[in-house]
C-alpha cells in the first residue's frame, strides 16, 4: 500500500508543481493533537516503533503541521528526494490506510511526486524530525483517490519521520 502516496503523480503533478512554493515549515493552524479539538484514535496495527495517531472530529480546511519532535539534520526542501516512515489514516473512517513501518522499509520519494498536502507539508522539516500532516481532501487526492481505503475529498492524517534528505 505504501503506493498509495506515489500513486496520485500522474493525477497530481501539475497540482504539486504548482503548490511548490517556499515555506519555512511553518505550521498554519497548528496544533498539539492531529486536526485540534476532539479527535478519536486512528485503529492501526500496533508496530514496533510506529507512532499512534489521533484523526480529527472534522475534516480540516485547510494544511495543519505540527512538530512533534524537530530534527536536527539537513532540511527537506520542494526538491528534495526524502527518505520517511509515515503511517497515514482516514479522518472518516478513523482507519490505516498505509504505513511504510508495517512493511518495515522506510519510502523514498521526490517531494515533486506526491500530494500537495506532503510537497508541502514536509517543506523545511530536517532529518532526525517526526511531524503530523493533517491534509484536506483537496490537498489530498480530492475527488479522485487511488483505492477504495479512501473516500473522496477525505482529509487524510499522516505521522512522518524523515530519515534522510537527498
Amino acid at each position: 500500500m505504501r503506493r498509495t502516496i506515489i500513486a496520485a503523480l500522474a493525477v497530481s503533478a501539475t497540482l504539486v508543481l504548482g503548490a511548490c512554493g517556499s515555506s519555512s515549515g511553518s505550521a498554519s493552524g497548528s496544533s498539539t493533537s492531529a486536526g485540534g479539538g476532539a479527535g478519536r484514535p486512528c485503529d492501526a496495527p500496533k508496530v514496533t516503533g510506529k507512532p499512534a495517531v489521533t484523526v480529527p472530529a472534522a475534516p480540516a480546511t485547510e494544511l495543519q503541521i505540527t512538530d512533534d519532535k524537530v530534527g536536527t539534520g539537513p532540511a527537506a526542501t520542494a526538491d528534495s528526494t526524502v527518505t520517511v516512515n509515515y503511517v497515514g489514516c482516514g479522518q472518516i473512517s478513523a482507519k490505516q490506510f498505509d504505513s511504510s513501518w508495517d512493511n518495515g522499509n522506510p519510502a523514498t520519494f521526490g517531494l515533486n511526486e506526491v500530494i500537495p498536502g506532503w510537497s508541502k507539508g514536509l517543506l523545511g522539516m530536517k532529518v532526525g524530525g517526526r511531524r503530523t500532516l493533517v491534509i484536506p481532501g483537496a490537498l489530498a487526492y480530492g475527488a479522485n483517490p487511488p483505492d477504495t481505503s479512501i473516500a473522496p475529498n477525505e482529509t487524510l492524517v499522516f505521522v512522518v519521520d524523515l530519515v534522510s534528505v537527498g
